[in-house]
């Protein structure tokens, strides 16, 4: 007893309250600030709950106990599937991102994944004319489409990550040269077209669920279901791979292969989004920065449950209340992408960088 008083008195780290035992590694800093994470989160997905049934039912011009009114019920659904899967995908994909370059301002985009889109649509419209890009729909062009954009984005990891002088820098300013060089080139060959073709390509290439056709689902509820559940059994190294290469490294997870294999799961989430329903810049960007400040917390186990809900809420009110509230279906995609951008320069001057 009296050598264990020894050794308090010339301790300062217990006299100093250093081994505090009210401390700990959980996720939540209090069990108050993890109460109030669980209940925002229901309080979320209820509300998205909500506006889905309204888009589902309300204002439906069949009546319940009519024929007609479950068709009518299935075509809004294929819509509201559509938005699930850009939610799922836009909400991981760009969480995982800037978890994986250490960057909340970044965001997948910048990688040309909408560039590419717009250019295998405008190339098709060019060079075959409108009627091949009408039929350029289906299962397949859907899959080519995926397919491209993925072995674009793996040929951009494999040649600036793993090589001599690679760094992660230089691969997001190599995308944002080539996405600049696609876009460049797409408007290019869009003056080109006659006003009417350049009528048609220009639906296809606004962002909205609108686009989303069912025969695509089989093919993508499949791979998203796959890649969502791969990066959330990541999200503890993604906790480490967040501290930077050397904390990383250091706490035993090697940076430089989870960084790859978390940018392969964010190519394929976001091919599956951009080729489902178009280009969707900021929506990522706004989901990510809300969940960053609803929870309390940097462990990604909790920040990805938030950003989907988040991301499923915007999208389902802000359908439900530009469709039958505004009676402006189409510029929902724009009133989102608007907020995402206040919010992108917003939080740049805020940081005062990228």
């Amino acid at each position: 007893m009296s050598e264990f008083k020894h050794n308090n008195e010339y301790n300062p780290g217990i006299q100093s309250g250093l081994y505090d035992k009210s401390r700990s590694a959980r996720a939540f800093r209090s069990r108050k600030e993890e109460t109030r994470y669980w209940i925002l989160l229901m309080t979320l997905f209820l509300l998205g709950v909500l506006a889905t049934y309204g888009l589902l039912v309300y204002n439906n011009p069949v009546p319940v106990d009519s024929p007609s009114f479950l068709p009518v019920v299935k075509r809004r659904l294929t819509a509201i599937i559509a938005m699930i899967i850009s939610a799922v995908c836009q909400s991981l994909a760009t969480v995982a991102f800037q978890s994986s370059t250490n960057n909340r301002i970044i965001t997948p985009s910048l990688l040309g994944f909408e560039a590419l889109y717009g250019t295998i649509h405008t190339s098709t419209m060019f060079f075959f004319g409108a009627g091949v890009f009408l039929k350029f729909s289906g299962v397949g062009p859907f899959l080519f489409q995926i397919t491209v954009m993925v072995i674009m984005c793996l040929i951009l990891y494999g040649w600036l990550l793993s090589g001599k002088y690679g760094n992660l820098q230089l691969m997001l300013l190599v995308g944002i040269i080539i996405g600049t060089g696609l876009k460049s080139v797409s408007s290019f060959m869009r003056r080109l077209l006659a006003p009417s073709e350049f009528d048609v390509l220009q639906a296809r290439l606004f962002g909205s669920v609108n686009n989303a056709d069912a025969e695509y689902f089989p093919v993508a509820i499949p791979i998203v279901i796959i890649a969502a559940v791969l990066i959330l059994a990541h999200s503890k190294k993604l906790n480490v791979l967040s501290l930077g290469k050397s904390a990383s490294n250091s706490l035993g997870v090697h940076h430089k292969s989870g960084v790859i294999y978390t940018l392969i799961l964010v190519s394929v989430l976001m091919s599956v989004s951009t080729s489902l329903v178009g280009p969707l810049t900021f929506f990522g960007f706004l989901v990510a920065t809300m969940a960053y400040q609803a929870a309390p917390t940097y462990d990604h186990r909790y920040v990805f449950p938030m950003a989907l809900a988040i991301g499923f809420l915007v999208l389902t009110g802000s359908y439900f209340f530009m469709y039958h509230i505004f009676r402006a279906q189409g510029v929902v995609s724009v009133i989102i992408e608007l907020f995402g951008g206040i919010t992108f320069l917003v939080v740049m001057l805020r940081k005062g960088t990228l």
